[in-house]
């Protein structure tokens, strides 16, 4: 099967350039002006812009365990819809993805059903409790790529030592959920001036600024490589860019929703503005843009956590954190950000392809002769309704629901087969 894109808006080399690409069986053959080849299938994308498929390093599947919000089938067909082809798998599953049978499983499960590449990161300690070192040479062995809490966070600065210490020595970066419970208490949302209008308990900066400073730390003292999850206050920024500048081996990420909403998306009490960490102050969002534009931030990651309706559909306080972002992620980002002109859609496309890829040493994401043909189609002048209906996770937890976006996925292809093909694409 050959399948001939042509005349799209090819991300190369950091830059669009108008070129055709051949694809064949599961590799792209040639990029080009003007391939001349015929071939099974050809896609006239004038106008269109073809990224390498957006790498996700943060996704919770709840498979095994918590199917009834979202499974690897589903959840990979919704991220073949966002255009994502490769994803790393969250431990916080039931069991735990704390021993290799698990790791097996979810790989297994993955490469049979999947739309898209799933990575696995293994449980930092035994069943995520924060009180046991896990099996991470044996995870190692089956094929992670990080160890990680997430979901949790490891309280006691000797443990994690001996984490950082441990999974140093078999090459494995460790992930983090930046959270001090005593200081973030029964917090709700960001600690401050809605909190206190809305009569909800206020969740402190604090709360995570404490552990990335300890995280920091413990990781350059050890010369480790420590990922900062979703990371969501300016001075958590401000630490990293001087470790960064020190020469430590810090990377981090942030999401959709920390770059666009802020403290004030809460004060509708929709439980789809309810995520941990909160929607901060708007200087913090501030911080986390121009972070991402100057590269102190390394990529962007959805953190996707599908809830299912009865979960959120309840009162503020009694709702789970989390919100889906596969889906919606380069929508609400293209519609909010580049199109206003607040980020350009080359540091955009880097932050969602190739920069993920590098932090945790996963195949590059990017479209060259002779690498897996992943990449997605977008149309920028289309917008996207993200309605019930629409949404392919099986969850709809999103505050961007019922909501038109521009920029809509055309199509994903993964290893050359077409994983998600717009209904109404009309480009072939």
């Amino acid at each position: 099967m050959t399948t001939l894109i042509k005349n799209g808006n090819v991300y190369l080399n950091g830059k669009f350039q108008t070129r055709d690409i051949l694809i064949k069986k599961e590799k792209i053959q040639k990029i080009a002006r003007h391939l001349p080849e015929k071939a099974d299938r050809v896609i006239d994308a004038s106008g269109k812009h073809i990224f390498p498929g957006f790498v996700d390093l943060h996704v919770h599947l709840r498979d095994p365990g918590q199917t009834y919000k979202e499974d690897i089938v589903s959840g990979t067909r919704a991220a073949a819809h966002g255009g994502f082809t490769s994803l790393c798998a969250m431990p916080n599953t039931d069991p735990v993805v704390d021993n290799i049978a698990t790791v097996d499983y979810i790989q297994r499960r993955a490469k049979d059903l999947g739309s898209a590449k799933v990575y696995v990161i293994g449980a930092m300690t035994k069943k995520s409790e924060g009180l046991e070192i896990s099996e991470m040479a044996t995870m190692k062995s089956g094929g992670i790529v990080a160890v990680s809490d997430d979901g949790g966070c490891v309280q006691n600065a000797k443990l994690m030592l001996n984490c950082i210490r441990y999974a140093t020595n078999f090459g494995l970066p460790l992930v983090v959920h930046a959270e001090d419970y005593n200081l973030a208490g029964k917090g709700q949302i960001h600690g401050g001036k809605v909190s206190s209008r809305l009569g909800l308990t206020g969740l402190p900066s604090l709360a995570e600024e404490v552990i990335v400073s300890r995280d920091i730390m413990l990781a350059e003292n050890n010369d480790a490589r420590l990922h900062i999850a979703h990371i969501s206050t300016a001075r958590s920024i401000e630490m990293v860019r001087q470790a960064r500048e020190r020469g430590a081996k810090i990377s981090s990420e942030v999401t959709p929703h920390h770059l666009i909403l802020t403290e004030e998306a809460c004060l509708s009490f929709d439980t789809n503005t309810k995520m941990k960490p909160p929607l901060r102050t708007e200087e913090d969002r501030l911080a986390c843009l121009e972070a991402l534009r100057d590269g102190t931030i390394d990529c962007i990651a959805t953190d996707h956590a599908s809830h299912a309706d009865f979960e959120k559909v309840r009162e503020f306080d009694h709702a789970p954190f989390g919100i889906i972002g596969l889906e919606t992620a380069f929508s609400a980002l293209y519609h909010h950000l580049v199109k206003p002109g607040l980020l350009s859609l080359e540091r955009l496309a880097e932050a969602l392809t190739d920069a993920p890829a590098r932090v945790l040493d996963l195949p590059p994401a990017m479209l060259k002769a002779g690498l897996p043909a992943d990449l997605t189609i977008i149309d920028l002048e289309q917008q996207t309704h993200f309605s019930p209906e629409n949404i392919l996770s099986k969850s709809k937890n999103t505050p961007w629901l019922d909501q038109k976006l521009w920029g809509k996925v055309l199509y994903t292809f993964l290893d050359g087969r077409i994983t998600w093909e717009d209904p109404d694409a009309q480009i072939s």
